[in-house]
């Protein structure tokens, strides 16, 4: 990509002192191996709203839909503070033409998911809250990309979330310019083994949304398409979904691998379904054929390279 990607993030993943008790998370992942590839668009609702650092500890109370955002020892109220920074910050970051956003778990304020909610009147809490900032932020903006750091340390999720901020960076390049319905067809062609991976149903939706692309004026269409592409790609990417397609591309080089070749990589293929190689092995292999006999079709599919393979998102079992 001749751009980095821009992503949202919690401000104190990135280092800044920005938390309740002064210090940060800074999270080494994030800043050092994907930082060099991203634009980090920092946030923190809670300085953003105007509290103080260091503060009052915070966390919510009440109902888990509509939870109450308190200070832990005075029980001062900040909710209307916090809903009111989030009626101004959150359509401001439209702006900023987001991939994605990576929130810090178990923030009140900023928790995607099993964010603590204690009770009204005392008593232990639960694990069912989302912090007020990323419920509204992810109400917004439900076909962005997000996730939290802590999720992030599993290398399926990690590669899942990686996969999905490249391709809408690609989708918000895509249709930043003047395209037309046909680009959006080359972008689908582009993509079509990777939503394979993801999800086959998916795959085939898409498939008779884009034979239909005239039934359709471009503005419902490209927003039909990117709903469902979200959709497929939120899908993990299983081994047995992933051998589908490695199979698949092998079927590009009945004309040009011999027998042997043909033995050899089906059993690395097979290998690497039960876990013994990591999926970098089959891909390997497959970019060496795709370039010995110019695949021109394979060179182009995402699903070969989604991703800077410095990251090294595929290398594990």
């Amino acid at each position: 990509m001749e751009n980095k990607l821009r992503l949202g993030i919690s401000s104190c993943l990135l280092g800044n002192k920005v938390r309740y008790d002064g210090q940060h998370k800074y999270d080494s992942w994030l800043v050092e191996t994907l930082g060099p590839y991203v634009d980090y668009v920092p946030v923190c609702p809670e300085v953003g709203c105007g509290l103080p650092v260091p503060r009052e500890s915070m966390r919510l109370v009440g109902n888990a839909s509509a939870p109450s955002l308190l200070t832990t020892t005075t029980g001062k109220d900040i909710t209307p503070q916090m809903l009111d920074y989030c009626a101004k910050e959150v359509p401001r970051l439209a702006s900023e033409q987001l991939c994605g956003f990576v929130f810090k778990s178990k923030s009140p304020s900023s928790g995607m998911e099993r964010v603590k909610v204690y009770p009204v009147k005392g008593g232990a809490a639960s694990k069912t809250g989302v912090g007020i900032f990323a419920r509204a932020f992810m109400e917004a903006y439900p076909l962005l990309p997000v996730e939290e750091e802590g999720r992030l340390h599993d290398p399926v999720l990690r590669e899942n979330f990686i996969e999905r901020i490249f391709v809408m960076q690609r989708w918000l390049e895509l249709i930043s310019g003047k395209a037309k319905a046909g680009d959006i067809v080359r972008f689908h062609t582009r993509h079509k083994l990777l939503i394979m991976a993801h999800s086959v149903a998916h795959y085939r939706s898409l498939g008779k949304l884009v034979a239909a692309v005239k039934d359709h004026s471009y503005d419902d269409f490209a927003r039909a398409y990117l709903q469902e592409l979200m959709a497929a790609l939120s899908r993990p990417a299983t081994p047995a979904r992933h051998q589908n397609v490695l199979q698949h591309i092998m079927g590009y080089f009945k004309q040009e691998l011999s027998s042997a070749e043909k033995t050899e990589l089906l059993e690395i293929i097979e290998r690497y379904r039960a876990g013994n190689y990591p999926l970098i092995v089959p891909i390997t292999l497959l970019n060496h054929y795709v370039r010995k006999y110019d695949k021109d079709y394979l060179a182009e599919q995402f699903y070969l390279n989604p991703h800077p393979v410095e990251l090294k998102l595929r290398n594990h079992s």
